[in-house]
């Protein structure tokens, strides 16, 4: 079965500490909470004892937490994980119903029984949309139908009332295949994105941007015309690139504060270079700042 590039895991849980983890940090935070309290009581010459106060705050965090964490957390995690069971129970079966489809011979009510799971399975998809997964399973068993029935063309019979429902059915397949595979590029290249803005270093924002890319490249190779998909693309080969002259400008700057006029000037050309290849009009702005910033190293280099 066909994956793409960087492919992310089959169920994206949501955040879970363990509760050693949790309930440690907790602890940490109510301590704190503590001794804040407990110094904001003493600087205000209140000679009643001010470890009361103190202590009722940080019980308060600690019980909060408790509630926090087994009840509401615990509901919301136990929702999600109940609906991603709930789909992969929709989704699943076209395995166990027609196990040997990839070496059957496609009769007219085997053809037709795979047609109607993959309109079953279509419509699962769609109610849960928001999850990727449902999207990509339907577009992959349409393109196994899809080669089963170029199989299975060559071998059919002239007349036989089976090449018009094969043929059908090619075009039914292909437009779920069409549309599951741009519903699951979008829904998954869009949460890599936003991963993307999350990560606080160059190289795991590099790294997720690149998974989006990825996915939309995957896609495009059965679409290559396709205008969302190619929108996509050059959004995402932009925001690649934004990365790595952000990068290239940072290592340009600390080469430059430690006095090392020639290295940053190597850098500052590199991002000039893939600034004018990928973008120069919308970049201009940015090509006119990286070349003030290079006369500027080149005149202070003259200078000395």
């Amino acid at each position: 079965m066909q994956r793409y590039p960087g492919e992310i895991s089959r169920y994206r849980r949501p955040f879970w500490l363990p509760a050693s983890n949790y309930y440690i940090l907790t602890a940490a935070v109510a301590i704190a909470l503590f001794f804040l309290v407990w110094g904001l009581f003493q600087d205000g010459r209140d000679t009643t004892m001010p470890w009361i106060p103190a202590g009722i705050g940080a019980a308060i965090v600690l019980g909060s937490a408790v509630v926090i964490r087994e009840v509401i957390l615990r509901e919301a995690r136990d929702r999600f994980l109940r609906s991603q069971r709930q789909m992969d129970r929709n989704i699943k079966g076209i395995n166990r119903r027609f196990p040997d489809r990839e070496s059957a011979k496609l009769t007219l009510e085997r053809n037709a029984s795979i047609l109607h799971e993959i309109s079953r399975k279509s419509d699962a998809a769609k109610v849960l949309g928001r999850f990727s997964e449902g999207h990509r399973e339907v577009f992959e068993l349409c393109r196994e139908y899809l080669v089963a029935v170029e199989r299975e063309l060559p071998n059919v019979g002239a007349g036989s009332p089976r090449i018009a429902a094969l043929r059908r059915g090619t075009e039914v397949a292909s437009r779920y295949h069409h549309y599951h595979m741009l519903q699951w590029a979008e829904l998954e290249s869009r949460a890599m994105t936003k991963v993307t803005g999350a990560q606080s270093t160059v190289t795991t924002k590099l790294g997720s941007a690149e998974s989006a890319l990825a996915v939309v490249d995957f896609a495009l190779e059965s679409y290559p015309e396709d205008p969302t998909l190619l929108d996509s693309q050059k959004l995402l080969l932009e925001l690649v690139s934004s990365i790595k002259v952000t990068e290239l400008v940072e290592r340009a700057e600390r080469a430059a504060f430690k006095g090392n006029e020639k290295r940053a000037l190597s850098l500052y050309e590199d991002a000039l270079f893939l600034l004018q290849r990928d973008n120069p009009v919308g970049h201009r702005e940015s090509i006119e700042q990286l070349i003030g910033e290079m006369k500027k190293l080149q005149g202070r280099s003259s200078v000395e």
